[in-house]
C-alpha cells in the first residue's frame, strides 16, 4: 500500500538551479583560495634556501649589504617583544570597550559616541596611527624611538579589530544563559565574567588573533617610531629595535641577491610565527572551552 506524505518530487528545474549555484559557490572559493596558495608557495619556495640555524641566531651586525650570512635574530626578538606590548595594551581595553558596548551601553548617547569613533578607527591608515605616536610620544614628550613607541601605534591599529570581534561575539550570546543566570541571583558583572565571556571565549580569541595577524606585518607604524638597526636590542622601552616587516623591507631593497634571500626567508619566518600563535590561541581556547569542562 502506498502512502501519501503530501511532499512533492523536487523538480528538475530546482536541481539543476542548486547544482548551478553549488558550482558557482566552489568556483568563487577556488578563485579566493589560488591567490593565498600562490603566495604561500612562493615564499616558502624563496624563503627555504636561507632557512638555517645562522638566520635565526645571529643579527646583521658587521654584515655588509653584499655580504652572505647573517641573520634576523634580532628583528625576531622585535617582533615577538613589539606585537606582545601591543596586544597587553590593546586587548584588555578592547574587550572591556565591548563589554560595555554590548552589556551596558544599551544605546545611549556615550555608547553611540564610542561606536563612531571605533568605526573611524578602523578604517585609519597605518601610517597615519604611526605619525600620531611620532607627534604625540617622540616629539611633544621627547621620548626615544623604541619597540615601545612601535607597540603604541601597533596597538591603535588592534583596538577596533578587536572591539568589532568582541562585540560580535557577545551578541551571538543567547540571551536566556544571561537570564537564567540572573533568576538565580547571580550579579550581572559576575554574569559576564563567568557566563557570556566563556560561551564566546572561541570567537573572541579568533578576532584577537586576525588582529595580531593584521599588525605583525606592519611596517609604515615601524618606520616612524622604532627606527631600523642591525644590533640586538631586548629592551623594547630604549632604543631602536628592528622588527620582521622592517627586516623584510630593508633587505629588499638592497640590489643583491643575498639580501633578497634573507627578506624572502624573513617574510616565510613571519608568516610561521603568525600561524604558531593562531595553533597556541586555539589550543587555549580548546583547554578553556566550557564544553570540554563539562
Amino acid at each position: 500500500m502506498t502512502v501519501q506524505t503530501g511532499i512533492q518530487p523536487i523538480s528538475v528545474t530546482r536541481r539543476a538551479k542548486d547544482r548551478l549555484v553549488q558550482a558557482l559557490v566552489y568556483l568563487a572559493f577556488a578563485l579566493a583560495v589560488i591567490p593565498l596558495v600562490s603566495v604561500l608557495w612562493l615564499v616558502v619556495k624563496n624563503g627555504a634556501g636561507r632557512f638555517d640555524m645562522e638566520f635565526f641566531t645571529h643579527s646583521m651586525r658587521n654584515i655588509g649589504a653584499r655580504d652572505a650570512g647573517g641573520g634576523a635574530y634580532h628583528a625576531i626578538i622585535g617582533t615577538l617583544e613589539q606585537v606582545l606590548l601591543a596586544s597587553l595594551i590593546a586587548v584588555p581595553i578592547g574587550l572591556l570597550t565591548a563589554v560595555y558596548l554590548v552589556e551596558y551601553g544599551e544605546g545611549g548617547r556615550l555608547s553611540r559616541i564610542i561606536s563612531f569613533f571605533v568605526d573611524v578607527m578602523t578604517g585609519v591608515p597605518s601610517v597615519v596611527s604611526g605619525l600620531f605616536v611620532l607627534a604625540f610620544w617622540i616629539l611633544v614628550l621627547g621620548m626615544s624611538f623604541s619597540g615601545f613607541a612601535g607597540a603604541l601605534a601597533l596597538s591603535i591599529l588592534m583596538m577596533p579589530v578587536v572591539v568589532r570581534a568582541t562585540e560580535e561575539m557577545l551578541r551571538l550570546v543567547p540571551r536566556e544563559l544571561r537570564e537564567a543566570s540572573y533568576a538565580l541571583g547571580v550579579p550581572k558583572w559576575r554574569t559576564i565574567v563567568k557566563v557570556v565571556l566563556p560561551t564566546a571565549l572561541p570567537g573572541i580569541v579568533t578576532g584577537v588573533m586576525l588582529a595580531v595577524a593584521r599588525v605583525a606585518g606592519e611596517t609604515a607604524p615601524l618606520l616612524l617610531t622604532v627606527f631600523v638597526t642591525d644590533s640586538i636590542n631586548n629592551d623594547p622601552f630604549s632604543g631602536p629595535q628592528m622588527g620582521l616587516p622592517l627586516y623584510v623591507f630593508n633587505q629588499t631593497v638592497l640590489p643583491t641577491d643575498v639580501a633578497v634571500d634573507r627578506a624572502w626567508t624573513g617574510a616565510l619566518t613571519l608568516i610561521l610565527i603568525v600561524m604558531l600563535l593562531n595553533l597556541v590561541a586555539r589550543l587555549i581556547t580548546w583547554w578553556r572551552s566550557p564544553a570540554r569542562r563539562r
